[in-house]
């Protein structure tokens, strides 16, 4: 069991990879701990402001990346649902709507190394990164309505843009389970690996992220986020502004000396 008072989420930070383990794995990583939120905003603030972290993991402790919810606590109406109708809002947005909230403005790559069950909210955790790996193991069900409650944090406008309306809606309104094999085919994840090798994919694939120029690596970040929602003009105008402050940068100077030179780039971040 995990003593009062430690962190629910365990970060270590190593050539220029932040590692990040939801860490409760007694309670099944479930999100719905009082001070999971501030932690969320607290992380991504410290890997926004710090330039040296070019890419970050999430991944569970122990067999599930997270069971979302914590049942026993809504079988107690001791969580977000609980306490007067009209209350009920604003305790989500008080609550996991802030860990939405907070991972979309996260400016770094982030990986989802998906070791067991992710379910709920913790699907819908996995579907704010930006890539998704899994484990052999890995089962992903949108399981709400099996609790009778729809997705409150998100899932219902993350989950189509990644795999469509029509398998999202089949998701969410039988809240089935399906296996890594099945997320592979579905595009919701792009690696399946055994279950020792999940997060040595993880770290293989972070290492080729973190090569790159650091600057540029949150720039296409963001304009992948803002052209999310915007019609082809716009989109192009953002493109053009990010561009406009990557040519003037060190590391595009270095880019193009080592493609003439036939040798992988150096980046730091100039």
């Amino acid at each position: 069991m995990m003593q009062a008072g430690q962190p629910f989420l365990d970060v270590e930070v190593q050539e220029h990879v932040a590692v990040v383990r939801l860490n409760r794995p007694e309670r099944r990583n479930a999100l719905s701990e009082p001070g999971v939120p501030g932690e969320f905003e607290a992380l991504v603030d410290r890997l926004n402001q710090d330039m040296e972290v070019r890419v970050a993991i999430l991944t569970g402790a122990g067999t599930a990346f997270s069971s979302g919810g914590n049942v026993k606590t809504m079988l107690a109406r001791n969580g977000p649902g609980s306490g007067p109708v009209a209350a009920v809002p604003g305790r989500y947005a008080s609550g996991i709507q802030r860990v939405t909230r907070a991972l979309f403005r996260l400016n770094v790559p982030v990986i989802a190394a998906i070791n067991g069950a992710a379910t709920g909210a913790g699907l819908d955790l996995a579907c704010m990164c930006d890539m998704r790996i899994a484990a052999r193991s890995a089962r992903l069900a949108e399981s709400f309505i099996r609790l009778g409650i729809v997705p409150g944090d998100g899932g219902a406008w993350v989950l189509p843009r990644l795999i469509g309306d029509a398998r999202a809606r089949e998701m969410a309104f039988t809240g089935d389970a399906i296996d890594a094999d099945t997320a592979l085919a579905w595009g919701l994840v792009s690696q399946v690996v055994d279950d020792a090798g999940l997060m040595p994919a993880a770290m293989a694939l972070a290492a080729r992220v973190a090569r790159n120029a650091p600057y540029q690596l949150r720039f296409t970040k963001q304009l992948f986020r803002d052209c999310r929602d915007m019609d082809l003009d716009r989109a192009l105008e953002m493109s053009g502004l990010y561009q406009a402050m990557s040519h003037w940068t060190e590391d595009h100077a270095e880019g193009v000396a080592a493609a003439l030179d036939k040798r992988m780039p150096v980046f730091k971040g100039h």
